[in-house]
């Protein structure tokens, strides 16, 4: 137990958020109770959708080039904290070592991808049949996407949709596997960690 605790403490989780909560969680490996999540009830999922489709609206509007700057940012952060996410992994969902770590990795290797894609959001330019005239196509966000996690593959399937959404200017609420709840706190730590990073530098914002 002692060594979980300082899984969390590494990984930014805060203890109250692990204990005294309504959702038991076991570890596969043992079958363990390592921690006591609280859940969100209807009324903070509710509000916290508004407020992702209001952080949408000014998100779009930064360049994407910076908005790749956060997910990089956010691979640095994993490529730190790899060791421990991948032993968290571990776990809460029962992998061995190897595979936890590889998931991580999966999470740094989208990162890196997202931030190049940020600077490749082309549009076509295409001919009309009009003197004088060009068509061009324009990409725009979707708006707020959702991204929802099974237990077997607790972070990457996670990064695979957030990197990607987050550069082309959507919001995204995430809906984690109720079996592996930890992890995904662990991930928003890390990814509140790297946005802190990213205003503390002011390498981003406008005013928004």
């Amino acid at each position: 137990m002692d060594s979980v605790k300082e899984l969390f403490s590494a990984l930014g989780i805060a203890q109250e958020s692990v204990t005294g909560g309504s959702l038991p969680v076991h570890s596969p490996v043992d079958g363990a109770r390592i921690a006591d999540v609280r859940e969100h009830t209807k009324q903070q999922t509710n509000q916290a959708i508004d407020q992702a489709v209001a952080a949408q609206k000014a998100w779009r509007n930064v360049p994407a080039p910076r908005r790749g700057e956060l997910i990089r940012l956010l691979g640095e952060e994993l490529r730190e904290h790899k060791a421990a996410l991948g032993r968290l992994v571990s776990v809460e969902a029962g992998k061995i070592t190897a595979e936890g770590e590889g998931e991580v990795q999966e999470m740094i290797d989208i990162c890196d991808f997202a931030v190049g894609l940020s600077r490749q959001l082309y549009g076509l330019t295409i001919a009309s049949e009009r003197p004088g005239h060009r068509m061009m196509e324009t990409w725009h966000p979707v708006g707020v996407v959702g991204v929802i996690t099974a237990f077997n593959f607790p972070v990457a399937v996670w990064s695979w949709n957030t990197a990607l959404a987050l550069v082309c200017g959507n919001a995204v609420i995430w809906k984690p596997s109720e079996k592996t709840p930890l992890t995904a706190l662990a991930t928003q730590a890390l990814f509140e960690r790297a946005l802190s990073a990213l205003a503390t530098h002011r390498r981003i914002w406008p005013r928004w």
